[in-house]
């Protein structure tokens, strides 16, 4: 493997832009996966002001940077810069993964990936089914792209705090994809234990549970859960969320977060690299470092 201490004139820089961008176990995963594959590649974290993505993206390109992800809060900034948009880019309305294409930047929204392969074991048991999604933002917005799109969900309810901001993100997707079998919800328990509990997947897509926040959960009700249902939190860290606590606990099937991490992680990788990540070897690893 390639020493970190051999970088030369032939590496090629990858990194993220974000600010803050601390939090980000993106160059954790992939350095591993440069190392893992002897690739004279490196990822860095670039932590840009909202004010600075103009100027960045200048500098980017003048030092050929071969490409990088993009997190908050230049998710949709972004798009006035690229010269092309991915089909589920344009419709989710966010930026995930940018590829410099000789000086042209292509734009991409990977975590589609990871919400499809995160689901795909399930894909004939949701098919048709009523669907439950908690959140509006961006999270939420690749989240129904993906039901739709892929798993040809029946019926979808959105929750969200703020119910305006459901109704907004329903008519949104009425209109972009022509889908109407929604309906909204403001996240008020104990009034939704109907509507989780008849739900064949529940996908929380906020940041609901996240890591320092450990004790939050868009329910706790027990009864909102039972054995013949899907859980999905976005979130990794915690890699057990307590809402999926909750809903072990009553028999349903749960997935965390850390798959979808990979799983859009790897779909960056190989629009950068044309190379697959070794993403069990990756796995291994970040849970081996969360855990520590």
């Amino acid at each position: 493997m390639q020493s970190l201490n051999k970088f030369n004139h032939n590496t090629k820089i990858i990194g993220v832009i974000g600010h803050p961008i601390k939090h980000s176990f993106s160059p954790l995963i992939h350095n591993i996966a440069f190392e893992l594959l002897d690739q004279n590649y490196i990822y860095l974290p670039f932590d840009v002001p909202i004010n600075g993505l103009k100027d960045a993206l200048k500098g980017m390109l003048a030092l050929g940077i071969k490409g990088f992800n993009v997190t908050l809060p230049h998710k949709e900034k972004i798009f006035p810069f690229l010269k092309e948009i991915s089909d589920e880019a344009g419709i989710v309305g966010a930026i995930n993964t940018v590829v410099n294409e000789d000086g042209i930047l292509h734009g991409y929204n990977t975590d589609v990936t990871g919400i499809v392969e995160s689901l795909n074991p399930y894909k004939d048991e949701i098919a048709g089914a009523t669907v439950t999604v908690i959140g509006a933002g961006g999270a939420a917005r690749a989240v129904i792209f993906a039901l739709i799109r892929t798993f040809k969900v029946g019926h979808i309810n959105i929750i969200n705090r703020t119910e305006q901001k459901g109704e907004s993100l329903k008519e949104y997707f009425s209109s972009k994809m022509l889908y109407n079998e929604f309906k909204t919800y403001s996240l008020l328990p104990p009034d939704l234990v109907e509507v989780f509990r008849s739900s064949k997947l529940i996908v929380n897509a906020t940041s609901m549970g996240m890591s320092p926040e450990i004790d939050d959960s868009a329910t706790t009700i027990k009864e909102s859960f039972n054995s013949d249902q899907i859980v999905f939190d976005v979130i990794y860290t915690p890699i057990k969320t307590k809402l999926l606590k909750i809903a072990e606990g009553q028999g349903a099937r749960t997935i965390n977060g850390l798959q979808m991490f990979i799983e859009q992680a790897a779909k960056s990788f190989e629009l950068w690299t044309g190379e697959k990540m070794p993403t069990d070897k990756v796995k291994k690893t970040l849970i081996s470092y969360l855990n520590s």
